[in-house]
């Protein structure tokens, strides 16, 4: 396996759920964790918590991105683009082009700007990872969700485009792909802060997904030997056939 001992890590969105869980699990992998979000009370717990270093980052935001690259240094090791969102559930009809705009920003046009801010420390490293954390909504469409639906098709082909346009060099591209994982903000942030919907969404799901699982997965692609790509690991609870096939206890 590829030894953590001096390696650097940079995970965004690193401020709660999956990003949070991540950084502690690179971080118990020996990894120098760079943990990059935007509330910075929380990133400065975690990263005091594991040793890590907190940047406060807006991935939409070029010149935030350009201040988490110099903190990075001048070597990494890996980057995890896990910052990201669904905001709304109306259907197509009455969608929020405003909502639809942000989703793709921060889950789209977001890989982009901290690809092209760590691709010269990544390759400097000899030996780089690039995980994007998408979504079973990459891959299979449902009702009210086209513009979350759409924005993680779109992590999916940049992740497959990266993955061709980087071929030969020395860096890994993967995509982890979750289905039901049950964090304490996901989904009352896609309904708008309502708790009683958000709860809904996981009502009956014997042990859906959690953020320690996804986590565990992504330290796993990073200490695979560095002639090891997955290109893609899709993860979905037991309980969830599919979007639209989920075991429910009554």
């Amino acid at each position: 396996m590829t030894t953590a001992s001096q390696r650097t890590a940079v995970v965004t969105g690193a401020s709660s759920g999956i990003g949070a869980a991540t950084a502690r699990a690179l971080a118990a992998q020996g990894f120098r964790v760079i943990c990059a979000a935007r509330r910075a009370e929380r990133l400065q717990e975690l990263a005091t918590e594991i040793g890590g270093v907190a940047v406060t980052c807006d991935v939409t935001d070029p010149d935030s991105v350009a201040q988490l690259a110099a903190a990075a240094g001048d070597v990494v090791h890996v980057v995890v683009n896990n910052a990201g969102g669904a905001y709304g559930v109306d259907p197509v009809e009455t969608a929020d082009a405003a909502q639809w705009k942000q989703m793709y920003d921060v889950n789209v046009v977001g890989i982009l700007h901290t690809t092209q801010a760590l691709l010269p420390a990544l390759r400097a490293s000899q030996d780089g990872l690039i995980v994007n954390v998408g979504s079973t909504a990459g891959r299979t469409p449902y009702e009210t969700g086209a513009g979350y639906v759409a924005a993680k098709h779109g992590t999916k082909v940049v992740t497959q485009t990266l993955r061709l346009e980087l071929v030969g060099e020395p860096i890994r591209i993967s995509e982890v792909a979750p289905g039901m994982v049950h964090t304490p903000e996901f989904s009352l942030v896609r309904f708008d802060g309502d708790q009683d919907k958000a709860d809904a969404v996981y009502a009956g799901v014997p042990d859906p997904l959690v953020a320690e699982d996804v986590a565990d997965a992504i330290a796993w692609i990073a200490t695979r030997p560095a002639h090891v790509n997955i290109d893609e690991l899709v993860i979905k609870p037991r309980a969830q056939a599919a979007q639209h096939k989920v075991h429910r206890v009554t």
